[in-house]
C-alpha cells in the first residue's frame, strides 16, 4: 500500500501507453490505493488487467475490495478472471447493477454484465450493496447513487434498458463514483461519469463536506454525449481551478484533445500502465 497519499494505476483502458507487454481493451479497471485500502475500481472488459496487473509487478491478490462503478460489460467482463485469482472479496455496487442494459448503435445489443449473478458468487464476489454514500476506508468514499441536478446532462440517448419487459432509457441509477479526500482537495475517480460529471463533482462536495475540487481521473462520456452538455461540462470544469485532470475510455480521443487544449500541463493522459501519485507536486 502506498504510504504518501492516494496512487492510482491504470490496468484496462483503450490505449497502451508504455512498451511493458501490456494489453488495451474497450474497457476501465483502476486500482486504487490509499494508506489504509486498496480496492479494485471496475475490471475492465476481457481480463487483460489480471495479466496486465502482472507485467506492472502488481499482486492483486492482496486487493482489499473491489467497487464497480455500473453494470456494462467493459466496466464488469474482467470480475471471473479477478475472482479465479483472488478468491472471496467484497463487492461494492448498487441494486441496480444487474439491470438489463443494451445499445442501440448500429445494431442493437446487450451490454450488460456479460454472467448470471449466481455465477460470479460461487468464484467468491460478495455483494454489499450500497445506494447512499459510503465511507469504505479513512477519506475514500463510494458516492452511493448521485442526484441529478443539472438540466443540460442528459447522458446518452442510444442506451436503454429492459424491465418488466418494456424498453425504457436508461436512468443509470447504478452509476457510482469514488471520492477520495486528498491533503489538497478531493479527487473524484469516475468510471463513465453516466450520471454527469457536474452532478458528480456536486455531490462529492455534499458527501465528503469538501470545497476544493484537486482533480479529476477516468471516464467522462463527455464523447457520446450533446454539444449541449459537452460544451457546457467543459466551461464548469475549467471553473473548478482542477489542477489535475486526465480523462480517459469513454471520452474519446477528440474530447480528450480538446481538454489538454484548454487545461495545458494540468491534463495527463491516462491509458493502460499509467500510475498516479497524488496529489501531484
Amino acid at each position: 500500500m502506498t504510504k504518501t497519499g492516494l496512487k492510482i494505476t491504470v490496468l484496462s483502458e483503450n490505449t497502451v501507453g508504455a512498451p511493458l507487454g501490456l494489453v488495451g481493451e474497450w474497457g476501465l479497471a483502476l486500482l486504487v490505493e490509499t494508506p489504509d485500502a486498496k480496492l479494485l475500481f471496475d475490471t475492465g472488459e476481457q481480463g487483460f488487467a489480471v495479466a496486465n496487473a502482472a507485467a506492472l509487478g502488481i499482486d492483486l491478490k492482496t486487493v482489499d475490495a473491489v467497487v464497480l462503478s455500473h453494470g456494462h460489460y467493459d466496466h464488469t467482463g474482467g470480475l471471473k478472471s479477478f475472482l479465479r485469482l483472488r478468491g472471496r472479496i467484497p463487492i461494492y455496487a448498487h441494486p441496480d447493477v444487474f439491470a438489463l442494459r443494451y445499445a442501440a448503435l448500429h445494431q442493437e445489443r446487450y451490454i450488460g454484465i456479460p454472467f448470471r449473478r449466481a455465477e460470479i458468487e460461487s468464484l467468491g464476489a460478495e455483494f454489499v450493496f450500497v445506494t447512499g454514500p459510503k465511507e469504505i476506508a479513512p477519506g475514500l468514499w463510494v458516492s452511493g447513487q448521485v442526484p441529478r441536478r443539472t438540466g443540460f446532462e442528459k447522458g446518452d440517448a442510444r442506451l436503454f434498458c429492459l424491465k418488466d419487459g418494456a424498453r425504457k432509457p436508461d436512468p443509470f441509477n447504478d452509476d457510482m463514483s469514488l471520492y477520495a479526500v486528498t491533503s489538497k482537495g478531493i479527487m473524484v475517480i469516475l468510471g463513465c461519469a453516466h450520471a454527469g460529471v457536474v452532478n458528480i463533482v456536486e455531490h462529492a462536495r455534499e458527501v465528503t463536506g469538501v470545497e476544493k475540487i484537486y482533480g479529476i481521473l477516468g471516464g467522462t462520456h463527455l464523447g457520446p454525449v450533446a454539444e449541449e452538455q459537452r460544451r457546457a461540462t467543459i466551461d464548469y470544469l475549467q471553473r473548478l481551478g482542477l489542477e489535475f485532470l486526465a480523462a480517459n475510455h469513454c471520452t474519446g480521443l477528440p474530447v480528450s484533445a480538446a481538454l489538454a487544449h484548454r487545461f495545458g500541463d494540468r491534463f495527463r493522459h491516462a491509458p493502460v500502465g499509467s500510475v498516479f501519485e497524488l496529489p501531484l507536486a
